[in-house]
């Protein structure tokens, strides 16, 4: 048995690995080649693609699963499923995936176990605690990880039908998210403070987006990057997101956001879409939605939208790009009064108002919106 706070022993270590490895660490990196029938060197490609350090020629660090795994993926192979020219591209993407699904997994097992060492008759959590938890709790996890999966696989069933090559291109809104004075509100919190508002705003921010339609494609410690299918349903998702999480206690919120073309690939967007709506969210005061002129059109004439230009701005990459501010319309539940902070003088007076309840602001051909 282990003292708390200390390293597990190499008895916890190898019960464990065992486990999760379906068996002993047996086999080097060579040997992994010439039993899976592949070169070395494409091996070690795949290894280091999935996030994995080097393992010396004579390290024993692989296992029975490890072969049958690159058994499976040659099979992939030869079926046409996967292409040879792109297995390493695929094996990163899992491997990033499930590695960040791995740390959050091993923390939920940490602190279990640590409760059940508190509320039985030790605080040390022992071998056999250990290895009886994930035995109990790996298969679930598994079940609910499938299960996940495979109603994610089902939620595009219309791009896999209409599938016409590597990647998909196709017109999506992209955002971002992004929390104002994230790294000097982070300096003064402990680690226990910093993770629970990490958690918080993660969670929100999934809640948020869910609700209306959008996928969140990344988070990154102080924002969230979401595409949404609709310009009402990015509009949305940058209009509620910064009221949801804003509290006294927490650091405000800008979304900024695009429309346009982008490749979705390996999970995923590429595109000047997405650069287009970085740069607009650093530009968003706190609090507001800056969005770009393609997703302000399609917003045009929407009753619960009020979309009215700003100035133009040069940032990095973009020498004249204009931003558009959207607003619920004036009186409307939860609006605050006002432009969120930007007066008078931040608004461009030569482009068109297009706020859809101004009947007298002209649309770009003279004409009144709707007309």
């Amino acid at each position: 048995m282990s003292e708390p706070g200390e390293v597990p022993g190499p008895d916890a270590r190898e019960a464990l690995e065992r486990l999760l490895l379906d068996g002993p660490r047996r086999y080097t990196r060579l040997d992994v080649g010439r039993l899976a029938g592949m070169p070395p060197e494409r091996t070690q490609r795949l290894w280091r693609a999935l996030g994995f350090p080097d393992a010396a020629d004579d390290d024993p660090a692989f296992t029975d699963a490890d072969i049958a795994a690159l058994g499976v993926l040659s099979t992939l192979i030869d079926s046409g499923f996967v292409d040879e020219d792109t297995e390493a591209s695929i094996a990163r993407a899992m491997g990033q995936s499930l590695s960040r699904l791995a740390d959050w997994q091993t923390d939920m097992l940490a602190d279990a176990l640590l409760r059940g060492a508190r509320q039985g008759d030790t605080a040390e959590v022992t071998t056999e605690r250990a290895v009886a938890a994930a035995q109990a709790l790996l298969p679930r996890l598994r079940e609910v990880q499938d299960y996940v999966w495979r109603r994610h696989l089902a939620a595009n069933v219309d791009r896999l039908l209409a599938a016409t090559g590597p990647g998909d291109r196709r017109e999506l809104a992209v955002g971002f998210a992004d929390l104002v004075g994230y790294t000097s509100r982070s300096r003064g919190m402990g680690g226990r403070e910093l993770g629970a508002m990490v958690e918080d705003f993660e969670s929100i921010a999934a809640e948020v987006i869910a609700r209306h339609h959008g996928r969140v494609v990344k988070t990154v410690g102080d924002g969230v990057l979401f595409t949404a299918r609709s310009a009402t349903d990015a509009a949305d998702i940058g209009l509620e997101l910064p009221g949801t999480w804003g509290t006294a206690e927490r650091p405000p919120l800008r979304v900024g956001a695009a429309y346009g073309r982008v490749l979705t690939r390996l999970g995923d967007v590429y595109s000047p879409v997405v650069n287009l709506a970085s740069r607009l969210t650093s530009l968003a005061r706190p609090g507001a939605l800056l969005v770009d002129r393609d997703l302000a059109d399609r917003l045009r004439g929407l009753p619960g939208y009020r979309v009215r230009p700003l100035r133009r701005v040069s940032v990095r990459g973009y020498d004249h790009l204009q931003p558009w501010l959207v607003r619920r319309p004036k009186g409307a539940a939860g609006e605050p009064e006002g432009d969120g902070g930007y007066d008078e003088d931040a608004f461009d007076q030569e482009a068109p108002d297009m706020d859809p309840l101004d009947q007298d602001a002209p649309d770009e051909g003279g004409e009144r919106p709707g007309g």
